[in-house]
């Protein structure tokens, strides 16, 4: 088994801890270490609380190889990182005068157009600017500054909060000396995911087992992601062989589940198969409210396929701006098979789209009945030489409807045109 160096994480930021906001920088930051063969042992998530605080870098200092710290570097009293860093190392305070400069030139310059004084950010320039004894910065992002810092044999990386400006800086730090030489010391594994729509997450693992599971330097996790499983693949350097076999005899049972070998999400692959046909693609979202076009337009480039979408939530909307016919949603209702076909055949005409998706359903919590339960979605894919319809109860509460949905949809646009251009074929 491949020994690495070891990765610590440490998240500050009461608000993560509170379930306030989600954090974003620790699977970051877990990912990229891996990626450069420094194992991420843990992530700790903690509070602005100094104890809390103290406890988690007194861990990490003690225990890895590189400790990655992110947030509390503000200039507000419960901003704590530095100070409580530099305790753990041992070392003391001191004013660097060129962040001095670099952080009062960018908070007189937000002071003048704010109309304030200077002197009313002064002393936030000066708590800024006060870093470790022994440490070295990574430069500014926004007025938050990078430090990289040695601690006996550990390597501290301090790095601000907001999850751009610490990826901005985190390419910076990945350049320095002390970071590199831990680096340097790691052996990159391979990552190999394989994702499956359709399969539950037992049948999965169970094929996995069948397989003869992970071992001999690959290792297996399965994880299942809004009605997607997806398989990642941990291959240390000399088990690609082992690899090899282990994925042939995994997917040779669920070759009909298997939709991507590598980590390319639905929404990029639905675009890629429009793309190679030159077709444009629209939608019409009801209990969905605009996410199916979300996930579409989160894919860069994607405006030469994305025409638009609909999100028709009252029945007057659909009918207005999809054509769906009155009869239709007065006999079977607005959620139903019959209303989710005139909703995408009314895209496809208002947006003048080849291809469009719609959805309709009760993502609850009220709203639904014996007949028609809470989770109950109808789908309809329409395109140029054929279409798709599905219906599913969801479980879970209202967003894990909601999602489920999307993704669905995406995957019903995804098998639409895989089978017409099969048939062409």
């Amino acid at each position: 088994m491949t020994t690495r160096p070891r990765g610590f994480i440490v998240v500050t930021g009461s608000e993560l801890v509170r379930g306030e906001r989600r954090d974003l920088n620790g699977p970051f930051l877990a990912t990229e270490l891996l990626r450069h063969g420094v194992e991420p042992a843990r992530i700790s998530i903690v509070g602005d609380r100094e104890e809390e605080l103290s406890h988690a870098l007194a861990e990490g200092f003690g225990a890895a190889d590189l400790c990655v710290v992110s947030g509390g570097l503000g200039p507000t009293h419960d901003d704590r990182t530095v100070e409580l860093v530099a305790r753990a190392a041992g070392v003391g305070l001191r004013l660097d005068e060129e962040l001095y400069e670099q952080i009062g030139g960018v908070s007189r310059r937000f002071a003048d157009r704010l109309g304030r004084p200077y002197a009313d950010f002064e002393a936030g320039v000066r708590k800024q600017a006060t870093i470790p004894e022994g440490a070295h910065s990574l430069g500014l992002a926004g007025t938050a500054p990078g430090l990289v810092l040695e601690d006996g044999n550990t390597v501290v990386v301090v790095l601000p909060g907001p999850p751009a400006e610490l990826q901005r800086l985190w390419e910076t730090a990945l350049e320095s000396e002390p970071v590199r030489r831990v680096l340097a010391r790691g052996r990159p594994p391979e990552l190999r995911q394989l994702r499956f729509f359709g399969a539950s997450e037992s049948t999965v693992a169970r094929a996995l087992a069948d397989a003869g599971g992970d071992g001999d330097g690959v290792e297996a996790t399965i994880c299942a992601r809004d009605f997607e499983i997806h398989v990642d693949l941990v291959v240390e350097p000399g088990a690609e062989a082992r690899a090899d076999e282990l994925m042939g005899e995994l997917v040779a049972p669920l070759e009909r589940y298997l939709f991507s070998r590598d980590q390319r999400p639905i929404e990029e692959l639905v675009l890629g198969l429009c793309r190679a046909r030159g077709l444009t693609l629209g939608a019409a979202e009801s209990c969905t409210g605009g996410m199916v076009a979300e996930r579409l337009t989160s894919v860069p480039g994607s405006s030469d396929v994305f025409v638009g979408a609909v999100v028709a939530y009252a029945d007057g909307v659909k009918a207005r701006e999809l054509d769906v016919p009155p009869e239709v949603l007065s006999r079977h209702g607005a959620v139903s098979a019959e209303a989710a076909a005139a909703m995408a055949v009314g895209a496809r005409k208002r947006l003048r789209a080849e291809v469009s998706v719609a959805v309709t359903g009760i993502a609850g919590p009220g709203g639904g009945s014996d007949e028609k339960p809470v989770g109950l979605v109808f789908l309809h894919a329409e395109g140029p030489e054929g279409s798709r319809s599905a219906d599913f109860v969801f479980p879970g509460d209202r967003n894990s409807i909601r999602r489920r949905a999307t993704v669905t949809a995406l995957h019903l646009v995804r098998r639409l045109l895989q089978q017409t251009r099969d048939e062409s074929a």
